[in-house]
């Protein structure tokens, strides 16, 4: 069963809350799936029951596939957060990693084709892939940058510093909607190259060039 990991391995002592995600946080991202820029944040949720740590393989259910990856910075919450201020979110963040917004993007297609909600195709079982975290202690939200290598090639990059709405903006934002408690996680949006995952891919997580995590994708029946 998936817990908040340290990069040391040892457990945050944070229940596993739910991540509230962001669509379309990078203008290249948006251009590539040939969506509008949009107004104001895109925001969607995956349940609890959606996170997966990268500790084991990586399952591709063969009933849902294709599946395609996207990368995304995350950051782990250690306080209430409601209608928040930037002071409020910068003390209540206490983690930072790198997440799977996994999707099942011919189904996302159809659904918004017909005005559906999105659950099918973002929120099943599996769908949010976590990297172990680092503390946030020194880290600059406001120029990090992240990676994903599949097969030792570098894949998806993303870099804070290009994305439309700033991460501690965004938790501002998002905090007029949803209210955050310890445990939840924030997912910032993911940068071009996004693509579909494979059996026998072999990922690779990266934070400002450390590598946070490495797991294998498998197919599962």
């Amino acid at each position: 069963m998936y817990s908040h990991r340290w990069i040391n391995g040892k457990e945050t002592g944070l229940a596993t809350g739910k991540a509230v995600c962001i669509g379309r946080n990078y203008v290249d991202h948006a251009k590539e799936l040939n969506n509008p820029i949009p107004d104001e944040p895109v925001l969607f949720i995956k349940p609890a029951t959606s996170i997966v740590g990268t500790d084991s393989p990586l399952e591709l259910s063969g009933r849902l596939t294709p599946i395609h990856y996207e990368a995304e910075l995350s950051v782990l919450i250690s306080k209430p957060l409601t209608n928040a201020k930037r002071e409020e979110v910068l003390e209540a963040i206490v983690g930072v990693g790198v997440a799977l917004d996994l999707t099942r993007r011919e189904a996302q297609s159809k659904l918004k084709e017909k005005g559906l909600p999105w659950e099918l195709a973002k929120a099943f079982d599996g769908s949010c892939v976590q990297s172990p975290f680092v503390s946030f202690e020194g880290i600059d939200l406001a120029a990090t940058t992240y990676g994903l290598d599949i097969n030792g090639e570098a894949i998806q990059c993303g870099d804070t510093r290009l994305m439309i709405n700033p991460v501690v903006d965004l938790i501002c934002h998002l905090t007029q909607y949803f209210r955050l408690v310890p445990g939840d996680i924030v997912l910032t949006g993911t940068p071009k190259g996004v693509g579909k995952l494979n059996d026998g891919d072999k990922l690779t997580f990266t934070l400002s060039n450390e590598v946070l995590a490495k797991f294998n994708c498998v197919a599962a029946a």
